[in-house]
């Protein structure tokens, strides 16, 4: 088993108590007679910010006195809330105590933590429970874990000065109560691989090193029973692949990054000789510029259970990105702090905060990549297409992941896309609004199983009105997709992935690609979707879109008076069907407005199709659901199909100015070939430029190909090509 040195754990003790060896200030007075800490004010501009944003917040807190209510309430509700602040202040009153030297947050800090030792003893499970293993302070075990990562570290800052007496009451009746609660009472979440045991593992082990508990390290190191499939160092291998992505999505890993870094920095520090930034080459630094790299304009792509508000301002990131360039120096992190406006009060947030001030920062290099799913990077993967910049530019995303485990959605080889500072094509993220107690305590609402999770609510193909792996998350779990192709060059990038194991008999594979047309302002978007099957079924295709449409196909059927529900279940019981009929080649796009721009989605319609245009919201008593657009290409009793579409950005419109330019599609025709397995789409601008994507599907990079198409003969090396038209032969 393996084991800290006796010199790791002393020396960590001993920093907790205010001793520290080498060039460390011996103790959080001493630090606070420095002549650098005297003035708060001869600190840089960003960390005086901090210490004045944390000394108005702690301040108050003062004011009200110690407030630590008996637990009562779920999510948003008033004793959630106040547990809440408690953490954060004693956190940062012990910060302060530490940068200030000022007796008062170290008194609040103490007072705080003796009101949690009167009352921690005689919790039981809380009364709020509901589905999720609960915690004493809070409705779920997830939230003490925060708790205790928080608080912890404030502990740490004031324990050396208080009396014998309250040092001894504080570490048995709260804290080494609250880690064996969230560790030995709580061993099926502490053994998991999962998030909520990433915050369990960093509170008990921060724990274990200010009170000098080796145990408690192990433990947390380890797992409970401390032989290694379980505990922080386990979560450090299995939850994040080769390239730092994390296995629930975005969302989660900017949540899951804090107890990652903060636990990370504390071993780094104390137990040096563990090397835990270097471990996997380097995972836990990867994780964070990849969490990084998953953000448009700042905000996570929603992937899986995420809620859209999610960005780069939080204190998950906040704390990253100190740490980080902490032991990187990588100025492009720099740019992100100056982003946040925020960083951290610690030797890292103040290295932060010197270098913004000498002016060293650099830009953060957002570029296009795979990002490979799995420990062993084999359970699918991520495509970032990127265009521009990362507030303005364009973005394609691609998702041919994993499930995620409990907070994955069925939306396999799903996609999304955003200009221009908005996301166009859309995916729904959660249905839940955190910690409103309005909204069933802030928890996920049903309808994020009825619907939020289902495929037909994402840009995923849906066979026979059955959500993939029919909604079952252990199956889906077994399987992933498998990243084919991948390639980021100068006029076309290309993603290309597969699953054959979503639904019985069906393979499925995906192609989104990124492509310049000459004329056009801005690179297109093209989707060639490949079903098989020995067996008929019905394919719906949806694309959810942000925006107000413009122009629609003429020939569809309207429904002015009664809007008819789409189907009975599996997501299809909350669309309602505006519109739907068969459309021609010549009607087969459709135009709306998001902002100052216009997107037309033009697709080739396959013999029997049909096409609706519908909205999300019906079967909604409680009007959980936000009302988003959507449109959907049905082909029914086919085994085969190839859906080929084309996303168009163009033209202007100025309010302001009354202007609007462009507002009609440039592209005059979209046509497709496909013959031997490969694919051929053919885009011919009104001004006449003709391009070319075609797709062999083969990935050897120096076997020809060639297709008639469209009446001309294409050539092509490779799995896709971009090709313009003028010169190629015409038969």
């Amino acid at each position: 088993m393996m084991s800290l040195s006796k010199t790791a754990i002393s020396a960590f003790a001993l920093i907790a108590s205010g001793i520290a060896t080498g060039n460390i200030p011996a103790s959080a007075h001493e630090m606070a007679s420095t002549s650098e800490n005297a003035d708060v004010q001869a600190f840089p501009p960003l960390y005086a910010a901090e210490i004045a944003r944390s000394q108005k917040f702690v301040d108050m807190m003062m004011q009200a006195g110690v407030v630590v209510p008996m637990p009562k309430d779920p999510g948003g509700g008033y004793t959630h809330e106040q547990h809440k602040r408690n953490y954060k202040a004693i956190y940062e009153a012990g910060q302060l105590y530490r940068i200030t030297g000022e007796q008062k947050y170290a008194d609040y800090a103490r007072d705080v933590l003796l009101a949690y030792a009167a009352i921690y003893p005689t919790l039981g499970p809380h009364p709020a429970r509901s589905n999720q293993l609960p915690g004493k302070l809070f409705w779920q075990n997830l939230n003490d874990s925060v708790w205790l990562v928080y608080a912890i570290q404030g502990y740490a800052e004031i324990r050396d000065g208080l009396s014998e007496k309250d040092r001894a009451l504080i570490d048995k009746d709260v804290f080494r109560a609250a880690a064996d609660f969230l560790s030995v009472d709580s061993a099926a979440t502490f053994n998991r691989i999962h998030n909520h045991a990433t915050w369990a593992t960093a509170g008990v082990g921060i724990t274990g090193f200010v009170l000098g508990d080796d145990e408690l390290v192990q433990r947390a190191l380890l797992g409970t029973t401390k032989d290694g499939p379980a505990g922080f160092l386990s979560q450090t291998d299995l939850l994040f692949s080769p390239d730092g992505y994390y296995a629930e999505g975005p969302y989660y890993q900017r949540y899951a990054l804090l107890p990652f870094v903060v636990f990370a920095s504390k071993i780094n520090q104390y137990a040096p000789e563990q090397k835990i930034f270097e471990r996997r080459d380097g995972i836990l630094l990867k994780a964070i510029r990849t969490t990084i790299q998953l953000t448009y304009d700042g905000y996570f792509f929603p992937f899986n259970d995420a809620i859209k508000d999610k960005s780069l301002n939080t204190d998950e990131l906040y704390q990253g990105v100190a740490i980080a360039y902490a032991e990187t120096h990588d100025a492009g992190l720099l740019s992100i702090a100056k982003y946040q406006g925020r960083t951290i009060l610690t030797d890292d947030g103040l290295e932060v905060a010197r270098n913004l001030a000498a002016d060293k920062a650099e830009p953060f290099q957002f570029t296009s990549m795979v990002l490979r799913d799995g420990p062993d990077g084999d359970l699918g993967a991520v495509a970032v297409m990127r265009r521009g910049d990362s507030t303005s530019g364009q973005a394609v995303i691609a998702k041919n992941s994993s499930q995620g485990m409990g907070h994955g959605h069925f939306d396999k080889l799903s996609w999304q896309y955003y200009d221009n500072g908005s996301e166009i094509v859309t995916d729904y993220g959660a249905a839940r609004f955190l910690n409103i107690e309005a909204k069933q305590g802030g928890r996920y609402l049903p309808e994020n199983e009825s619907w939020a999770k289902q495929t037909v609510a994402h840009n995923a193909l849906v066979v026979d009105g059955k959500s993939h792996f029919d909604g079952d998350p252990t199956r889906a779990d077994e399987f992933s997709p498998q990243q084919f192709y991948f390639n980021a060059g100068d006029n076309l990038q290309v993603s290309s992935g597969g699953i054959d194991s979503a639904y019985p008999g069906v393979n499925m594979v995906r192609t989104i690609a990124m492509i310049d047309v000459p004329g056009l302002a801005h690179p297109v978007i093209a989707d060639v979707l490949r079903a098989s099957s020995d067996t008929p079924h019905q394919y719906d295709l949806p694309v959810h879109y942000d925006g107000h449409i413009m122009t629609a196909p003429q020939s569809l059927t309207r429904y002015n008076r009664e809007r008819p529900v789409l189907g009975a279940d599996n997501g299809y019981q909350h669309i309602w069907v505006d519109a739907r009929g068969v459309v021609n080649a010549d009607q087969a796009l459709l135009t709306w407005i998001k902002g100052s721009r216009f997107y037309t989605w033009r697709w080739v319609p396959q013999a029997g199709s049909e096409f609706i245009l519908a909205e999300s919201g019906a079967n909604d008593n409680d009007f959980n659901l936000r009302r988003e657009p959507m449109l959907i290409q049905r082909l029914q009793n086919a085994d085969n199909a190839v859906f080929a579409g084309l996303l168009e950005t163009h033209g202007r419109y100025d309010g302001a100015a009354e202007q609007t330019v462009d507002s009609d599609s440039q592209i005059a025709s979209l046509a497709r070939t496909s013959f031997s397995g490969k694919d051929v789409l053919i885009i011919t601008t009104r001004a006449g430029a003709r391009v070319a994507l075609a797709i062999s599907y083969d990935n050897d990079p120096n076997k020809q190909h060639s297709i008639n198409a469209d009446g001309t003969t294409v050539r092509w090396s490779g799995y896709a090509a971009r090709i313009d038209l003028g010169n190629e032969e015409r038969p």
